[in-house]
């Protein structure tokens, strides 16, 4: 019979910090870089397509080591494994900052996503080892709240970096920051006890590599390259789909494998995943989807998106304490929680549906406070459900597994939004356009009014018609676009009853709660 302890009082908080600020590090800046890109290829005199591999380096090397963080801190031991993403991610920020070079920054960001990576997985299965299982939300909670508040930031955080000092400042930040959570880490982290070290499986993680890495620049670059009529593309998702059913294969065949995927022998594991990869679907596509909304449609600059964004994610400080109090205090059934979470999501995005040329932030102020909430009661329980049992290194191949759908969902739900808007432009234009004709007195008569105006102001005829009718195709891109984005609105909120089965499937059975110290044989 073995006694498991956990870290109490200061001893935990610190634990907490350490790991929620180098969680917060590797979040943020996996869109702090999205607001700075034009100004960092004028800088290195990179073109519009090129400067888009700097995030894309970056999501690659995160989805390729979350899954493999769980073998890493097994073979390393928690403390090396942690400490040294900690420090491979601050030295990768210095090297980023001072690159004058496109592919040496794509290199030092790839490098960076690495350590990012193994920060991410890792934290989250330090938080929740500080918790005994009765009390595991909160950890869940803590570590969801740095999940939703950190992307949320970025943006705000980058363009004001920007803006007040150069783009070089967005990555050197880190340094300080970085080294600090190297030091807490060094110092306060434990290696799981118990723990054998693995053997390391290289053909396992060549294959995940290669196939992970595949998928995520399919899901990455798909849509500039025009999908599967790209000869690039479609090679990539044959070497992807080839790689990764090999991975199944080998690692379903060895004794020690890279990644556990015996773990999805737990039903719940199986469904929590399931669901995590709709849930990142949904929340990142509506997150890609809302900034490109209010600026194209509506006229916002980039600050001000990026301002908005920042109560809706502050909102899940509270909704933590919500959704800690339902949990552990009235002891509400998981799913329900999840089910309250999916109306809060899908409520906003439908009162968002009926944008129009006049809407303004107060029409989305609300809408987006609920879906903070929503975000956390969809997110918190999920993994609690998914892991509930799980100990020690499977804990951690299963926080694995989970973020890595989520990664996974998150670039599929922008791929996905990408494509629908796209088609629905096509659609929205073809019925819009058919009311432009000289059949048309509405029509011929607002053409008719500008080319007046226009004269007037000492324009010739023809050259006034002609710029009537650009004003006129200006008028109708808006248009089409307000009215694509509305639908793809309407289509995600939808979407969130896909969830429905999948949470109902989930099998739970409340635990009584337990002292800090628990018993397992």
């Amino acid at each position: 019979m073995e006694v498991i302890t956990y870290p109490t009082g200061a001893k935990r908080a610190i634990l907490v910090i350490t790991a929620i600020s180098c969680a917060l590090l590797e979040l943020i800046d996996t869109t702090v870089v999205n607001v700075s890109l034009r100004e960092i290829s004028g800088s290195i005199g990179a073109t519009t397509t090129e400067i888009a591999w700097v995030i894309t380096a970056y999501s690659i090397a995160n989805v390729i080591v979350i899954p493999l963080s769980g073998m890493f801190s097994n073979f390393f031991g928690r403390k090396t494994y942690f400490t040294s993403s900690v420090a491979i991610f601050t030295m990768a920020s210095l090297m980023c900052g001072f690159s004058t070079n496109l592919w040496v920054l794509v290199f030092w960001r790839f490098i960076q996503g690495l350590g990012g990576g193994g920060i991410l997985s890792t934290s989250q299965s330090i938080i929740m080892d500080a918790f005994p299982p009765h009390k595991r939300s909160t950890g869940l909670i803590i570590y969801g709240m740095g999940v939703i508040i950190g992307p949320s930031f970025g943006p705000l955080l980058g363009g004001y970096i920007t803006d007040n000092f150069s783009w070089h400042w967005i990555f050197f930040i880190n340094i300080p920051i970085g080294t600090m959570a190297a030091y807490l880490s060094w110092k306060h982290v434990p290696d799981l006890s118990g723990v054998e070290k693995p053997r390391i499986d290289w053909p396992g993680i060549f294959c995940l590599v290669v196939g992970i890495g595949s998928l995520q620049y399919v899901l990455e670059e798909g849509s500039s390259k025009d999908w599967f009529d790209s000869t690039e593309i479609t090679w990539f998702f044959i070497t992807a789909v080839t790689f990764m059913v090999a991975f199944v294969i080998r690692e379903l065949r060895i004794d020690y494998p890279a990644v556990n995927l015996r773990l999805y022998r737990n039903f719940n594991l199986l469904m929590g995943n399931g669901l995590n990869l709709l849930i990142g679907i949904i929340l990142n596509g509506t997150l890609f989807a809302f900034p490109l909304f209010a600026q194209l449609s509506l006229g916002w600059t980039a600050t001000q998106t990026g301002a908005f964004m920042i109560p809706g994610a502050m909102i899940s400080i509270p909704a933590m304490i919500v959704v800690k109090t339902l949990q552990e205090k009235i002891g509400l059934n998981p799913k329900i929680i999840i089910m309250l979470g999916m109306v809060m999501t899908a409520v906003p995005l439908i009162l968002i549906s009926f944008s129009s040329p006049d809407s303004n932030s107060s029409n989305f102020f609300w809408p987006f406070i609920l879906r903070g909430f929503g975000a956390l009661f969809m997110l918190m329980p999920v993994l609690g459900l998914a892991t509930a049992g799980l100990t020690g290194k499977d804990l951690a191949q299963a926080i694995g597994l989970s973020n890595m759908l989520r990664q996974l969902g998150g670039a599929l739900g922008v791929a996905l939004m990408g494509i629908y808007i796209n088609q629905e432009n096509a659609v929205v234009r073809s019925s819009l356009i058919g009311n432009i004709s000289q059949y048309n007195p509405q029509s011929t008569e607002t053409i008719t009014s500008y080319t007046q105006t226009l004269q007037n102001s000492g324009m010739g005829p023809d050259e006034a018609t002609s710029a009537a009718h650009q004003l006129i195709d200006s008028a109708l891109s808006k248009q089409q676009l307000l009215i694509s984005y509305d639908h793809s609105f309407l289509i995600a909120a939808f979407t969130v009853l896909l969830c429905v089965p999948i949470i109902l499937a989930i099998r739970y059975k409340k635990q009584p709660p337990s002292k800090d110290m628990d018993m397992a044989h």
